[in-house]
């Protein structure tokens, strides 16, 4: 049976098979009659499904009496921030992220522009399954505005943000060679770095849905971009994935740093404004955490998924926070992961290094990590408990947490084991102070899952 995968991420799921217009339509009746009045923001990336369901949301909050914005194609993070802006009471942004072109997703945001939580998903999907759709006052529709202009709002609101240091970017003149995936950031994120200075090479860069690649920005997706690095001679690359709300770099050599380092290097960026608590959650590299403790802040971890940590970021008062991923929230701009706000401080904090990228990453702590996925089974969740066990035979003193799947924690490193929120897999993260552990380990815990 089809799958439609359900989180505070959304709905996601292949379109024609577990997605269609009529799930998005009805979604979208449910979600307008869970917010009852206020206008609602909607954007959406690429995706050559989009339009057909960027349709049926805007018919299922107009048959609830709901009053809709459509801003276009734009990057989710422009969605959230349009949602602050107009003082909608919700927005939707209608796309699928880091998934392969044929899947596809609904987007469900707050008054503050921050994902939804789990309880309000809940009542959404209590509305639907029960019917109990709002009937619009004197059988009115909702009024349908379309709106442009947006992403440029949203660069220049990033660029007014008083942590960057334009100076020091446009200074640098860098040359950066930019893979947008031809997704939602093909005009936003050229747009910032041209505006900070720097000499951009575009690379699929066209807002058309293509998906060239994979469109995960992990490194073995970034191929074509680590190959025009070095044609070019550029600074470095950067790449975010079809929604752009992740971000990953390539140094000047054309070695992918990998997505971990993003995060991190914001992290310390801010951080020399704001001595004040950082958020990750539990799959992120300590390579974040090490900055934390290194500018004496505290440090906390938050399950894994953005609304988890922008929830536990309001509640430590945090100052920055994110996902390894490549996915930068700095709550002072908007609660929400966003490329170009990740740009912004990447740039920020390299331009006061006098040096190339690559021996500026040296800077930061080295560690080893391995991301493994594979497809779930009725079993996982009884293997998982009895991997508790059987682990102290793969790591000595090991210690456990289990408020998202099962984090182990050891000596060397650490091993996460999750279900993922956007995918019917689960994810194997391992970390260590050395490549052959982390390899090792990796290996086997894929072994011990698939036996």
């Amino acid at each position: 049976m089809p799958t439609l995968i359900k989180s505070t991420s959304g709905i996601r799921g292949i379109v024609g098979d577990a997605l269609d217009s009529t799930i998005a339509e009805n979604y979208a009746r449910a979600f307008g009659t869970f917010i009852k009045e206020g206008k609602v923001v909607v954007g959406r990336d690429t995706r050559k499904s989009g339009d057909m369901l960027k349709k049926a949301v805007l018919k299922g909050l107009s048959s609830v009496g709901i009053d809709v914005v459509y801003i276009g194609v734009v990057p989710t993070p422009t969605v959230e921030i349009a949602v602050k802006e107009l003082k909608a009471a919700a927005g939707i942004c209608i796309t699928a992220s880091h998934n392969p072109g044929q899947w596809n997703a609904l987007k469900f945001f707050n008054r503050k522009g921050e994902f939804i939580t789990a309880d309000e998903f809940e009542e959404i999907e209590d509305i639907l399954k029960k019917n109990l759709y709002l009937l619009p006052y004197d059988g009115k529709l909702g009024k349908i505005k379309l709106q442009s202009g947006w992403i440029e709002k949203h660069v220049r609101k990033t660029l007014s943000l008083k942590v960057i240091n334009k100076a020091a970017i446009k200074k640098r003149k860098l040359k950066i060679i930019i893979d947008a995936i031809n997704g939602a950031g093909s005009v936003a994120l050229p747009l910032l770095l041209s505006k900070l200075g720097a000499k951009v090479i575009k690379m699929n860069c066209k807002p058309n849905g293509d998906f060239v690649h994979e469109p995960e920005p992990i490194p073995k997706n970034l191929m074509q971009l680590c190959e025009n690095v070095r044609r070019h001679k550029a600074d470095l690359g950067l790449a975010c994935d079809p929604d752009a709300d992740r971000l990953a770099i390539v140094d000047e050599n054309g070695i992918p740093l990998g997505e971990e380092l993003t995060l991190a290097i914001a992290v310390r960026e801010v951080l020399r404004h704001k001595k004040r608590p950082v958020v990750i959650n539990l799959s992120t590299s300590k390579v974040s955490g090490d900055e934390a403790v290194k500018a004496g802040v505290p440090l906390y971890y938050s399950k894994v998924g953005e609304s988890n940590v922008v929830q536990m970021m309001h509640e430590k008062k945090a100052v920055i926070g994110g996902e390894g991923n490549g996915g930068v929230i700095f709550p002072e701009f908007h609660s929400g992961r966003d490329a170009l706000a990740a740009a912004a401080l990447v740039l920020s904090g390299f331009s006061r290094f006098n040096g190339p990228m690559s021996q500026f990453a040296e800077t930061f702590s080295k560690y080893y990590t391995i991301k493994s996925k594979a497809g779930i089974n009725e079993g996982f969740r009884a293997r998982l408990k009895q991997f508790e066990t059987d682990v102290k035979t793969f790591v000595t003193n090991p210690s456990f947490n289990n408020i998202d799947g099962l984090r182990i924690d050891f000596p060397e490193g650490w091993i996460l084991i999750r279900r993922s929120n956007t995918e019917p897999i689960f994810r194997v993260m391992v970390e260590t102070n050395k490549q052959s552990l982390s390899e090792s380990l990796s290996n086997k815990v894929m072994e011990y899952f698939s036996a």
